[in-house]
């Protein structure tokens, strides 16, 4: 009971106090929130000013390969010739990308598909509204993370600026990857709300696109996700039934045996460049010489290198789903563990792939304390900004750090049993594999005959052609395609303007006709290496066929042949004619080239280097007359 004027001045104080409270605190949260949507408002325009303005006035790479491959879609081009770099050159310059350097390798046969709709615009208008649907891609994937987690929309969307260097590459590039973290988040998003179906999908989009959705199929099975599983699965085959009806099996067949291998095991580009922050990349420049990419390793131990390439894959691999099957956490912890493998086991990567790291911060931060939020914030903002030095791989080993601190509540408590069977038959199965893959490996030419034209960094060296004035040859310039003249003791840079492809001996036996591609339109010039003039041939650059290449003396046969999958160099002696083949390997040789007295021959040969990118070697005839 009240008992005087004392109490209800006391009373009428504590409530005083507690209307004073709430509108602080109310004061103190709308300030706070209008701090992030002025926060948010002012980074989306440094994003908008900055990376998406240069982006959508400059060409720049990577857009124009995914472009002219959608251009080459519609004039319902070979599959097969998209992952020919000489080929595919020209085929950009007729798209309208000028000059500049590009590829296809190691896309799978549908990535383009995205952009087929654009491809009947000018390439700058297609970049253009390519950039327009990132922007909605990032968007949706912020809304989306939004409504699966505690997490308001503009604290995701600053996280995702955290990441602006990541962001930056990709608007600028015109790159894939805003689009796969959305597919990603769209899946999960799925699978929350029980559509698992849907949420299998999206992953198959995915990986019929990219390649990076597929051990989300292993995750399904693992934990008997089976709508998830079978959606994913009838994705595939969907996605496999449009690959086959554009280009048809053989072509689809092609790219499963001689690509998909290939791009699983090196990098696309150069696979010793340390720029390419994965395991392969580390092993590949610590375990194998490579003349002109990687001339002092710190070991030559190639048998080393093919086991712990597989080694280290398969024991990720063996480890997570060890980890997924004990059932120890949540589907979201799952997920986010997942897309971080996807990373770490990738054999390609650049600053804009890392903005896939979103989607497992924001799962992860969810269920994380202060000191681990700031560890996977410190990760996520390291991972995506340029660390120097690369040589000692950096992100590397802060993507595995990350891997191992998310994977640790999964082995905690293991049985030393599974670990220890997990680890003896990856073991096994990695010293299987070394051993086959050695079995190619000293069947290579780099490990039979000598190498030409050495050059520190050369990219792609081929099409040789031996005339009196010395060798030549095409070569990988700055921003084009050059030709290479290797005279006198020194290497000579011939440049034009435009790609100067497919070198060819002229009729006089000493000048060089050449394939000049520019301004949409092919031209066939000679060069004259007696004066250094170019002039333009009035006749129509030959049809792209397999090489085969008589001797000056008129015994041997040289034959391009693929009879055996990857391309071989094959002789023929014209006397007997008894037939061998000359160069062997899981890799491709090509462009054989007669020297002037008949004992050799010059080629070119992609082992251990990227597909496509071959170097220059020389083989003597007289080694395979036994």
């Amino acid at each position: 009971m009240i008992q005087d004027s004392d109490d209800l001045l006391q009373i009428g104080n504590r409530r005083h106090r507690s209307r004073h409270g709430i509108v602080s605190s109310l004061s103190n949260g709308a300030i706070s929130l209008l701090i992030m949507r002025m926060a948010s408002i002012g980074t989306f325009l440094v994003l908008m000013i900055g990376p998406f303005r240069g982006g959508w006035m400059k060409a720049e790479t990577d857009f124009p390969n995914y472009y002219t491959a959608a251009v080459l879609v519609r004039q319902h081009q070979p599959l097969h010739k998209y992952y020919d770099w000489t080929w595919f050159a020209r085929q950009m310059n007729y798209a309208g990308n000028g000059t500049q350097l590009g590829a296809y390798t190691p896309q799978t046969p549908l990535t383009m598909l995205p952009m087929v709709g654009v491809a009947g615009l000018p390439p700058q208008a297609a970049k253009q509204i390519w950039l327009v649907c990132n922007l909605l891609f990032l968007g949706a994937t912020v809304w989306l993370l939004s409504q699966i987690t505690r997490f308001q929309f503009e604290t995701i969307w600053l996280l995702a600026f955290c990441g602006y260097f990541s962001l930056r590459t990709n608007f600028l590039l015109g790159q894939y990857y805003v689009f796969l973290l959305f597919l990603f988040t769209l899946t999960f998003y799925f699978l929350q709300r029980k559509h698992h179906w849907l949420g299998g999908l999206t992953p198959g989009i995915a990986f019929g696109l990219k390649l990076y959705g597929g051990p989300f199929l292993l995750l399904f099975a693992f934990k008997r996700q089976w709508k998830a599983f079978l959606g994913m699965t009838a994705m595939l085959l969907i996605l496999l039934g449009v690959a086959i009806v554009l280009f048809g099996p053989a072509d689809v067949l092609y790219y499963s045996t001689q690509i998909l291998p290939r791009s699983l095991e090196v990098g696309q580009v150069d696979p010793y460049n340390p720029g390419n922050a994965t395991f392969a990349t580390i092993l590949m420049r610590s375990l194998v010489a490579e003349p002109e990419l990687n001339p002092h390793p710190l070991l030559q131990a190639p048998w080393l290198f093919f086991f712990l390439r597989s080694f280290i894959s398969l024991a990720i691999v063996a480890f997570l789903l060890l980890g997924v099957s004990r059932k120890q956490t949540t589907d979201r912890h799952d997920f986010a563990w997942f897309v971080i493998a996807v990373l770490l086991l990738s054999t390609s990567t650049a600053s804009y792939t890392y903005i896939l790291l979103l989607l497992p911060l924001v799962l992860l931060l969810e269920e994380s304390g202060p000191l681990r939020s700031i560890f996977l914030v410190a990760s996520y903002v390291l991972l995506t900004l340029p660390l120097r030095p690369t040589w000692l791989f950096p992100k590397v080993w802060l993507l595995f750090a990350l891997f191992l601190a998310v994977g640790w509540t999964y082995w905690r408590g293991m049985p030393r049993r599974w670990a220890f069977a997990a680890v003896l038959m990856v073991t096994l199965i990695s010293l299987f594999n070394a051993k086959q893959r050695m079995m190619s490996y000293e069947d290579e030419p780099g490990q039979h005959f000598e190498r030409v034209a050495v050059q520190s960094g050369a990219l792609f060296s081929s099409f040789p052609v031996v005339s009196r004035a010395g060798l030549f040859y095409q070569s990988m310039g700055h921003d084009r395609y050059v030709l290479r003249w290797l005279h006198d003791g020194r290497s000579e840079e011939l440049s034009f303007g435009g790609q100067a492809l497919q070198p060819r001996l002229a009729p006089d036996g000493e000048s060089i006709d050449f394939e000049l591609v520019a301004n949409r339109s092919s031209t066939m010039m000679r060069f004259d290496p007696s004066t250094g003039i170019s002039a333009p041939l009035a006749m129509a650059a030959p049809a792209d066929t397999a090489v085969s290449a008589i001797s000056p003396n008129g015994r041997w046969m040289a034959i391009e042949s693929a009879q055996d999958g990857p391309t071989h160099i094959r002789l023929r002696d014209l006397t007997s004619g008894r037939e061998t083949r000359l160069t062997g390997g899981n890799c491709n040789s090509s462009a054989p080239a007669w020297e002037m007295d008949s004992k050799a021959l010059v080629f070119a040969s992609d082992c251990q280097r990227a597909f496509g990118l071959p170097a220059l070697y020389r083989a003597h005839a007289t080694e395979n007359e036994n």
